[in-house]
């Protein structure tokens, strides 16, 4: 899996190669600029435009800033020139603001001038703007901020110059299509959070260094980013701290799917107790408890039982006659618990008095805390109005809220929550020693220890009604055949979102039976 880190995280790492690698800026900039121009050759060639080897004819806009970003824009505007492209340099800071590593690429390219003449140097965004608003380029290099740029609710318009720097280039590439690449960062987005300023630039493309970052999943991340390419600077994992992020990818999702052994039977592959569904007098929600038993069947669990009210017993034999019933006798549930491998509780419970008496009866007994147990949907809500206390006495819990039903139980906003899921997912694991799938783009788990795994897989096709139901009884069929509740909540998530994607070409008409239907699909992703 791909580490995922936050700007500090990477800024510690770029301090630690220089440190202790001994790895100077000069090379780890060098190295920059060298991906940069791999990344612009490769994306040329593609589009039949230039032969590898030579990059005559074609133009290019740098838009500078004084850090070290500006500082990989003028190792690439080099080699772009090494290549015979023309090259307009745009300084957005005067010169007497750069220093080091930074002044010496400056000095190196005023020194090409001597030698070629398709270097253009200007010395600020007004100098600029007579020249290159009559250039056609073949693209606009975004070089300004990288990820130097910390956003707050208070900071979301930036200061001049960076804001000049900004509209320079989003207003040639909406008026001429010019494709934009941003070196490690778009310029005006968070790399931590994803939270854009107005305006930001949008990018074609991101040559990200090293890491991805994780303001690339979140928030405006992906809207701002385009194409995301992975640029090696001799920058090893191993320098990174054990908390940052992986994402979450096929190989993982493989790993951690069990299948079945050849001598094995059904009580060795997984047994898993579903508390899920109800019916007053005047609503059902059975099809919540159909739709996670059957999620949990074809998921490949060996034997299911599933607790709704006994008098929807028939209807259940009726729909999957693979599933054992039984009502919702708390002694003959808590059975059922000593036997299961994984529980799952909570979704289409309802959430009058009776139900919630019901979870927390559940919740605190012995049978029920040892187990790995999913708590979703209205076992969520229960917790909210009871306290979250009797989770610590839980030995493998997974809670799976979206962000209004963590909102609930942590009494912080929405807007709060989205605006750095990761942080919000990992505080609540750790101080309550739990698990956590926090839904939304992208899916965040987050588990007691700090660990923190982010799932992209999927689209708006798991927006509908069910979605949720389906997710919890793949994680419960995955955890009941021997995986970790925290990776069968990161590999269930990545293949309920391959599922979506294979359900149909067409997202928005996508449903959740049409998600079970599509497991197959997923599953076979991963099976070979």
């Amino acid at each position: 899996m791909l580490p995922v880190v936050t700007a500090l995280e990477m800024k510690r790492a770029d301090k630690a190669a220089i440190e202790q690698l001994h790895i100077g800026e000069t090379r780890l900039m060098e190295l920059a600029g060298r991906e940069c121009l791999r990344v612009i050759k490769e994306t040329l060639q593609s589009h039949d435009l230039q032969h590898p080897d030579s990059l005559a004819g074609t133009s290019f806009l740098v838009v500078a800033g004084k850090g070290n970003n500006g500082g990989d824009g003028f190792v690439l505007a080099r080699h772009l020139l090494n290549l015979d492209a023309s090259v307009d340099l745009v300084l957005l800071y005067p010169e007497a603001n750069l220093q080091g590593v930074n002044l010496e690429g400056l000095a190196t390219l005023k020194a090409y001038r001597k030698h070629t003449d398709n270097l253009r140097i200007f010395a600020s965004h007004n100098e600029a703007i007579p020249y290159v608003g009559e250039t056609s380029y073949t693209m606009l290099i975004d070089a300004i901020t990288g990820t130097g740029l910390r956003l707050t609710g208070s900071e979301m318009v930036l200061p001049s110059p960076l804001l000049e720097g900004i509209e320079l280039i989003n207003t040639i590439r909406e008026r001429t299509g010019a494709v934009t690449l941003a070196i490690d960062v778009p310029t005006g987005l968070d790399a931590t959070t994803g939270l854009a300023a107005t305006p930001s630039i949008a990018a074609d493309i991101t040559v990200t260094m090293a890491f991805l970052k994780t303001g690339f999943s979140l928030n405006e991340g992906p809207d701002r980013c385009g194409e995301i390419q992975v640029a090696e600077i001799s920058i090893p994992d191993f320098l990174l701290e054990p908390s940052s992020a992986l994402l979450t990818d096929r190989e993982f999702a493989a790993g951690n799917f069990i299948l079945r052994e050849a001598s094995s039977a059904k009580h060795t592959n997984g047994k898993v107790l579903i508390i899920a569904g109800s019916q007053t007098e005047h609503t059902s929600m059975l099809g919540a408890a159909m739709l996670s038993a059957r999620a949990a069947l074809k998921t490949g669990a060996g034997y299911i039982c599933l607790s709704v009210p006994i008098s929807l017993a028939a209807a259940i034999h009726t729909a999957l006659p693979e599933v054992v019933v039984i009502g919702r006798d708390i002694t003959t549930i808590i059975e059922k618990a000593a036997w299961a491998d994984a529980i799952m509780i909570g979704c289409g419970l309802g959430r009058d008095k009776e139900a919630i008496t019901l979870i927390t009866q559940l919740l605190t007994h012995p049978e029920i805390q040892n187990k790995k147990l999913i708590i979703d949907a209205d076992a969520l809500y229960a917790l909210s109005s009871t306290g979250t206390e009797v989770l610590k006495k839980c030995k493998e819990a997974l809670l799976t809220p979206h962000c209004g039903e963590f909102s609930r139980l942590t009494g912080v906003s929405v807007e709060s929550i989205a605006a750095n899921p990761i942080e919000a997912a990992k505080n609540y694991a750790r101080h309550n020693a739990v698990s956590i799938l926090l839904k939304g783009t992208p899916t965040i788990i987050a588990g007691p220890q700090g660990a923190i795994l982010i799932n992209t897989s999927g689209t708006e096709a798991l927006a509908t009604a069910g979605s949720g139901d389906v997710l919890s009884g793949i994680i419960a069929a995955i955890a009941a055949k021997g995986t970790e509740i925290l990776n069968a909540a990161a590999a269930a998530a990545w293949f309920h979102g391959r599922a979506g994607d294979h359900a149909s070409n067409i997202a928005s008409l996508v449903t959740s039976s049409m998600i079970l239907d599509s497991l197959h699909h997923a599953f076979g992703d991963v099976v070979e």
